[in-house]
């Protein structure tokens, strides 16, 4: 799946001249990214100057002079050549991942998970730590911070290009606010991007833990031509990550996903939000009294209802609780999306799989939120 990704620009072929209006060293700058993206794609095998020039729709002397900035930077090295099938044998050359990281945060209600990843989005360094969200805000952000530092002071000689953090939502992505999370709204308006990065002194991207989530499944190599697809994460609450027509779907004031909070019993129970039968308090009190297989009923009634509105590909479980018991979660899901295809809904031929690792696939993607941008992927961020 391509996440957001956009050839070469300019005028005619992209790489022979800014269309007006463009400028020149941002130009520069996006051409790069094609090209990083590329190398990141073809692995250890490498790939070709004319295979860039070819994948980009960059021209050859525009990626001769990408490549040699790249290589100089520490960013890409020769990985040999390709025998000749009839003309000069070709320089092949790939991605360093270990000429730069990412940190990636999940701030979690009760815990707190740090990855310290490479260029490739492989984590090389994990932490975990309690956290307690609700504490004041000085004491949150001294403890994630402190997992920040000790993180890079692990691994000190690799190069961070920045922090990125997952958090539970509603918050404002662009502004890198807060919003009103369910049981903590002291959290509502502050603004975490920027107390991060004058803690931890790293350029700061925040997004919902889904969202984050969703961005790392995305990306990942076997999601290529996956489709869209909804990322479901039952952890300490229920939210959704959307990917859609090959980008992280955020909404016009950045709050879809909300799945957690959808009505299913008018007359239910009272949720953290204030209101009454929210499918996460439905969810979740099923699975506190022990009955899982109904948990991942009404799980699969919430997905159900997603599959027939956006018409998806997949529904991916994720979180902490799905993996406790990843079966009875797919089995039970799969057989609600199944039921109402057989009557004639949608959700015929829809997949339903876990993403490995319980919550780390969050921290995972918060460093994609950093990485994805250095690869043109633009859906990660705007």
């Amino acid at each position: 799946m391509v996440v957001g990704r956009e050839r070469g620009v300019g005028g005619g072929r992209a790489g022979e001249g800014p269309r007006a209006g463009v400028n020149l060293p941002a130009l520069r700058h996006h051409n790069a990214t094609l090209v990083l993206d590329l190398l990141r794609a073809a692995g250890a095998e490498g790939i070709s100057r004319l295979e860039l020039a070819e994948g980009t729709g960059l021209t050859p002397q525009a990626v001769s002079k990408i490549t040699a900035r790249l290589r100089e930077d520490g960013l890409a090295v020769g990985a040999g050549r390709r025998p000749s099938t009839g003309g000069k044998p070709r320089t092949v050359l790939r991605l360093v991942p270990d000429a730069r990281f990412a940190v990636g945060l999940h701030l979690d209600r009760d815990g707190l998970t740090a990855v310290l990843a490479d260029l490739a989005g492989r984590p090389v360094a994990v932490t975990r730590a309690p956290l307690d969200l609700g504490a004041p805000a000085d004491r949150v952000l001294a403890d994630a911070a402190e997992a920040v530092r000790d993180l890079c002071a692990a691994e000190p000689h690799r190069p961070v290009l920045g922090l990125g953090v997952a958090a539970p939502g509603p918050l404002d992505h662009r502004g890198g606010v807060l919003r009103r999370i369910t049981g903590f709204p002291q959290w509502d308006g502050y603004p975490l991007r920027a107390a991060l990065a004058e803690r931890t002194g790293l350029p700061v991207a925040l997004d919902k833990d889904t969202n984050a989530a969703a961005l790392a499944l995305a990306l990942a190599p076997e999601s290529a031509g996956g489709g869209d697809f909804a990322y479901l994460h039952l952890g300490t609450g229920l939210g959704a990550g959307l990917v859609l027509g090959g980008r992280v779907h955020r909404g016009a004031r950045t709050g879809a996903g909300e799945f957690g909070h959808q009505t299913l019993q008018l007359d239910g129970p009272l949720c953290g939000c204030g209101g009454r039968g929210c499918v996460e308090a439905l969810c979740l009190a099923a699975e506190a009294r022990g009955d899982r297989a109904e948990a991942a009923r009404i799980l699969g009634a919430g997905a159900a209802n997603l599959v027939g509105l956006l018409d998806i590909d997949r529904v991916v479980l994720g979180g902490r609780t799905v993996a406790a018991d990843e079966d009875a979660y797919v089995r039970g899901v799969r057989a609600v999306i199944e039921e109402r295809a057989a009557r004639g809904g949608a959700g015929a031929g829809v997949t339903v799989t876990v993403a490995r690792g319980g919550d780390r696939p969050v921290a995972e993607g918060a460093a994609q939120l950093v990485l994805a941008p250095v690869f043109g992927r633009v859906g990660a961020g705007e």
